[in-house]
């Protein structure tokens, strides 16, 4: 059975495109959505790795959450400093893909806990997004090309920067989708993230 993180969000909209984005950036996780914590409790499962909240949820079922807090994400729709302030892991469901992509990342990597207190599902969640890491490789040139990419250059400022062609930036850009088998900007920046090519700092 697959580990899975489940979205209670109001907001029908929101629920869906956060579940677009991690099915895209955590690929073999079972990503669910449900608008109350009512439907949730039908379908409670054991290999809930993440909780993905609305701040509405988070108030009204605190007491119920309280035990999963650690691995608990407030889904906000906008700035909001008081739940920065407070500690607790945020989203902002309103930035880029590349944003909420840099947010996953980083609760991940502060996040991740180790030793025989580790929750099954979420080491094997790990083990998946960390695979990334491991089973594509890229040339050097790909990789400077990707760095480039995720860092938000457009083909022709990589051409200039790298002093190559723009046709082969585009040849490059199109082996890096071919091989880790996705355009996606959120997926390609875990993957320059987990592999080094670039830092969170850099994007």
């Amino acid at each position: 059975m697959q580990p899975q993180m489940v979205i209670i969000i109001e907001n029908t909209l929101t629920a869906m495109a956060l579940r677009s984005l991690l099915q895209d950036m955590v690929p073999g996780v079972d990503i669910l959505c449900y608008n109350s914590m009512e439907s949730f409790r039908n379908a409670s499962s054991l290999r809930m790795v993440h909780y993905f909240v609305s701040p509405t949820i988070l108030f009204r079922h605190s007491e119920e959450l309280q035990p999963h807090l650690r691995r608990t994400i407030v889904v906000l729709e906008g700035d909001a400093p008081t739940f920065t302030q407070s500690g607790l892991r945020v989203i902002d469901a309103t930035a880029s893909e590349q944003h909420i992509a840099r947010q996953i990342i980083e609760i991940h990597q502060a996040g991740h806990p180790s030793g025989h207190n580790a929750h099954p599902a979420y080491m094997e969640c790990s083990s998946r997004v960390e695979s990334m890491a491991s089973t594509v490789q890229l040339s050097p040139r790909e990789r400077d090309v990707l760095a480039y990419v995720v860092k938000g250059f457009i083909n022709k400022e990589i051409a200039e920067a790298l002093n190559i062609s723009l046709a082969t930036v585009v040849f490059h850009r199109n082996n890096i989708s071919e091989k880790l088998k996705t355009r996606s900007i959120g997926r390609l920046t875990i993957y320059a993230v987990l592999n080094n090519i670039v830092s969170l700092s850099d994007i």
